[in-house]
């Protein structure tokens, strides 16, 4: 299934996207959680009321709501760095250092943003680039998970643009700050739940900047599997639902051209995987504070 988290004048909920429509399930039953990650929470349990619910469920069409994150208040969301071949292969042809493991950082919730909102750029940096990701969700508490049994903590996939400022990312060796500007984690555009995608390793990922192709890769090109992700980060701290684990970008961000191609104020990020939809974002400047 595919869950979304729309909003409409009723306020933000949990829908399942049928076509051109949404199943409004908590509309046909108030007892669903109005959020995924309490949805998730729930167990399997949780699921399967959402689908007995969206059998009766009015429906909405899609061009009538706003899309907001599918998981709009994850506990934990980090990314993986360096992890697709082609990467890897341009930062070696440049004579850079390789990583003999994984490295994880961590992007501040408050980056989340929806499948197509405006991603701000800061008044304060002038390195603002792209990165075309998939986004694992996780779908229950896990810790020490074996590899054998990863599929079974994982929730489902989404499409996520892991927004990076680069001049701030080289501020610190975590790359925390480059990576946690508010607005600078748009992901969805719904949840597509594991039991529909029975090769999430071999998807195409594709990045336009104004109509033109940056990037064009496959996650057959990553040099971990899912369950060695989970294996790594599950020995550290419990996994919990919800948590989005954005699991690195192919080769043609910005950074990577000669010179480098940042993004600026009025133009448009389209990132699409194979069977996960899309997501589009333009960018804006960063709307002034009161």
């Amino acid at each position: 299934m595919k869950l979304v988290t729309f909003i409409d004048h009723a306020g933000p909920r949990i829908g399942l996207v049928d076509g051109q429509e949404i199943a409004d399930v908590c509309r046909a039953d108030d007892r669903l959680p109005n959020d995924l990650v309490a949805l998730l929470s729930c167990g399997p349990a949780g699921l399967e009321a959402v689908a007995r619910s969206a059998r009766r469920a009015p429906r909405v069409p899609l061009s009538q709501v706003r899309l907001a994150p599918p998981v709009r208040s994850p506990r934990k969301f980090l990314g993986l760095g360096m992890s697709f071949r082609s990467h890897l292969e341009h930062v070696r042809a440049k004579g850079g250092d390789l990583p003999s493991h994984q490295i994880w950082f961590n992007k501040q919730v408050t980056a989340v943003s929806g499948p197509y909102d405006p991603i701000h750029k800061p008044s304060v940096a002038q390195e603002l680039d792209y990165e075309g990701e998939l986004a694992i969700v996780i779908g229950r508490r896990a810790r020490y998970v074996r590899k054998e049994e990863a599929s079974s903590v994982i929730a489902g996939f989404m499409v996520c643009n892991d927004v990076s400022v680069r001049d701030w990312q080289r501020r610190s060796p975590t790359a925390t700050l480059g990576k946690s500007f508010d607005t600078h984690g748009p992901t969805g555009p719904w949840l597509t739940t594991a039991d529909e995608m029975p090769s999430p390793d071999s998807l195409r990922i594709r990045t336009w900047v104004d109509g033109e192709l940056r990037q064009d890769g496959n996650t057959s090109e990553l040099i971990y599997s899912f369950a060695q992700m989970l294996e790594e980060l599950s020995t550290v701290f419990t996994l919990e639902p919800g948590d989005i684990l954005a699991t690195g970008t192919p080769l043609g961000a910005g950074q990577s051209f000669l010179p480098p191609r940042y993004l600026t104020a009025g133009q448009t990020v389209r990132i699409e995987i194979e069977a996960l939809g899309h997501i589009e974002n333009r960018v804006i400047p960063e709307p002034q504070i009161e």
